[in-house]
């Protein structure tokens, strides 16, 4: 009889772990409250920046300093809700200890390149297995900058991808404008990175790896799981709102909802969530020919099959409180003031807003290894900003400590008990 596993969460790191673990030999059931892709998932909104040289953690040296602000402006790209302070108090600890010093960033940066390398072939291989091939693009990234001199008060984390084995090309005055001619002229200086690549729809791509996944013998089953059954060290059942689901694995690949899942698998784990926002125009050729990340607004843009999109903004202020949308807004005044051609008079409906869970541990490292509880369940979740880059590589992974195989890549860095009891 085939090993059983079930897979908790269909996101992008859900999809992809049930595709390898179909290719092991295992007989898999996908557990998933929402529509796979759906508007309620992070995999439905984020950049779609297959970004292989994101290695560098969010939080930096020196980074305490600006608190004051972030509490002080909510609607700056980092934000603190007043209310939810005490409860993200040691959250945010941790997330500033983890680049107190360059040497930190560094180690951070060395455990998430071999997550990350060559993503962009990973995915590309995968979307054509489940013919959609045309949704990921190796494209290449752009950062842009006013001024070189913008670019090196960033040196520390460009430095760092340096030493990690990261190469770009410089573009500057007219190199530029010939590459972004819709671009604000103001943006005078540019780093390429050509390694990297992006998703045009990621809520669609998810969408067919699930279908894909289902296709090759995988069942999806539409509930919340609940915890799970474990009795003398092993795992007998996945608990859910609908009954018992018998199995001999499972992978927890919740996202923002991981964290009471972790627990009952023996791991106390710090995930919280960063909120983020994007804003996005359809029916628009103006707008970049490539992905770009826009350095003084901390914006992310990429045009997409729904349309030009602007995704960034970072909320701490937890799973339960109402969006802010201002922040959005504030997201669609970047756009208009980054591309001056832009219409001024968009009708409503051409412009969508949306606000999603980033599932992030504060060191900005992923949670990915076995349970303390039985060895029976894999945890794979808390990727953070990386989780559609990260995931073909992260489902890769898990298949393989699914089947009891070494893994491709050392996961002592993504350890779950890393922050003790």
């Amino acid at each position: 009889m085939k090993r059983h596993v079930v897979i908790i969460g269909a996101g992008a790191v859900g999809a992809i772990s049930a595709l390898e673990a179909l290719r092991r030999g295992f007989r898999v059931t996908i557990l998933e409250p929402g529509e796979p892709g759906g508007e309620q998932a992070a995999s439905y909104g984020n950049a779609g920046w297959l970004s292989s040289h994101s290695v560098i953690p969010p939080a930096l040296p020196g980074m305490w300093r600006r608190l004051p602000g972030y509490l002080a402006d909510p609607l700056g790209p980092l934000s603190i809700r007043w209310s939810y302070l005490p409860q993200a108090l040691p959250w945010l600890v941790h997330y500033l200890l983890s680049g107190w010093t360059a040497a930190r960033v560094e180690h951070t940066a060395r455990a998430l390149r071999p997550l990350l390398i060559d993503a962009p072939a990973l995915h590309r291989a995968l979307a054509e297995e489940a013919g959609v091939g045309a949704l990921i693009q190796h494209s290449g990234l752009l950062h842009v900058f006013p001024t070189r001199a913008d670019f090196a008060a960033e040196s520390l984390s460009w430095e760092i991808r340096r030493r990690v084995g990261i190469d770009w090309i410089e573009l500057e005055g007219a190199a530029l404008r010939d590459r972004e001619p819709d671009l604000d002229p103001r943006y005078r200086f540019g780093i390429f990175v050509a390694e990297a690549g992006h998703c045009r729809n990621p809520g669609a791509y998810v969408a067919a790896l699930v279908a894909h996944a289902n296709a090759q013998g995988a069942s999806l089953v539409s509930s919340q799981a609940t915890g799970l059954r474990i009795e003398q060290g092993h795992l007998q059942a996945v608990l859910t709102a609908g009954g018992e689901i018998p199995c001999d694995r499972a992978v927890i690949a919740a996202g923002a909802r991981a964290k009471p899942l972790a627990a009952a698998a023996g791991d106390a784990v710090p995930l919280d969530v960063e909120r983020g926002y994007h804003v996005s125009i359809a029916g628009t050729n103006r707008g970049p020919r490539t992905p770009i990340m826009v350095s003084d607004r901390k914006l992310a843009v990429t045009m997409t099959e729904r349309g030009l999109r602007g995704a960034g903004q970072v909320e701490i202020a937890g799973l339960a409180r109402a969006p802010d949308w201002r922040r959005a807004e504030v997201l669609r005044r970047h756009l208009l003031g980054l591309f001056p051609d832009l219409p001024r008079d968009l009708p409503a409906e051409r412009v969508k807003t949306w606000m999603g869970f980033r599932p992030s541990m504060p060191d900005g490292l992923p949670c990915i290894g076995r349970a303390s509880a039985t060895p029976d369940v894999i945890h794979a979740f808390g990727h953070g900003h990386i989780g559609l880059v990260s995931s073909a590589r992260t489902g890769r992974v898990v298949a393989q400590l699914l089947a009891d195989v070494e893994p491709e890549i050392p996961l002592a860095p993504f350890d779950p008990r890393r922050f003790g009891a």
